[in-house]
């Protein structure tokens, strides 16, 4: 069946963002989310669907189509409410987002520059940070491990991201959904710490997904999270990614990480119908 698909496409850091407006059965979320992703349809890294929020404290909600928390979407969709509200330039929107993937309301600081949002949200805490001893091809790589209620990021410090290292990080990916069956997104995230850059792997095993995002916000949060553990106070660090950067905001105090934020930049780049067939 042919279903007309209402979307606005958005841009965070480069990490194209389809957000889909109109209304669809759950069960075609998954058909409908692959379809626009393809190089031969609208185009992008991910897909989320904008549904009526549950609490009536939410400004929005976000369903993603892999049932996966998204740091970038969160901010496209927070950015996207400021620009139907009509927010004026240097003007200052706070809004709360309810999300999958997420257990609480999303808080968001959304301001508008020029063509341009500027936006600040508070991101999931991991349940634990530790390291972890990798196999691969006969040898030990050292790694740490970020983990979140139904999500894991893997976060591998490395001198210099190369297509040889990304091929492990892909085999990596894949080899990780036996170990962690029930996880909603598996995220391998190569770190060259001397120059802060980031190259994000993220997988979604229910969409059978893989892909190099040109910016990721949760990946991001989880660079931050990881720096916070390891110096034990408090970081701010521009993170570079193939689109450009993302800051991170950590804090760790009694044992834990605390508190963690991204800021980043979102641009709305179009808007209109597709055509799928699910």
């Amino acid at each position: 069946m042919k279903q007309e698909v209402e979307f606005i496409k958005l841009s965070p850091t480069q990490n194209m963002t389809i957000l889909v407006k109109s209304h669809h059965f759950n069960g075609d979320y998954q058909q409908i989310a692959l379809k626009m992703m393809a190089y031969d349809h609208v185009y992008a890294e991910q897909v989320g669907f904008i549904k009526e929020p549950k609490d009536g404290n939410a400004d929005g909600h976000l369903q993603m189509a892999g049932n996966e928390f998204c740091g970038n979407a969160c901010m496209s969709l927070a950015a996207f409410i400021a620009h139907q509200r009509g927010i004026e330039e240097n003007g200052i929107s706070h809004l709360s987002i309810e999300a999958s993937g997420a257990e609480e309301l999303i808080a968001c600081q959304v301001r508008k520059v020029e063509d341009d949002y500027k936006c600040r949200i508070a991101m999931p805490l991991p349940k634990r940070i530790e390291p972890r001893v990798i196999e691969y091809e006969n040898t030990y790589v050292h790694a740490y491990s970020v983990e979140y209620e139904d999500f894991l990021h893997i976060v591998l410090e490395v001198d210099e991201v190369d297509e040889e290292m990304k091929t492990a990080a892909e085999v990596l990916a894949r080899s990780l959904e036996e170990s962690f069956p029930e996880t909603t997104l598996i995220g391998v995230l190569l770190y060259e710490k001397v120059r802060s850059y980031l190259a994000p792997l993220i997988y979604i095993p229910k969409l059978n997904s893989m892909v190099w995002e040109r910016g990721c916000g949760s990946g991001t949060a989880s660079i931050g999270a990881y720096l916070a553990f390891l110096s034990k106070q408090k970081i701010s660090a521009e993170i570079k990614q193939p689109g450009g950067g993302i800051r991170v905001f950590g804090k760790y105090e009694n044992g834990f990480v605390s508190h963690v934020q991204i800021e980043g930049t979102v641009r709305i780049v179009a808007q209109g119908k597709a055509f799928v067939t699910v």
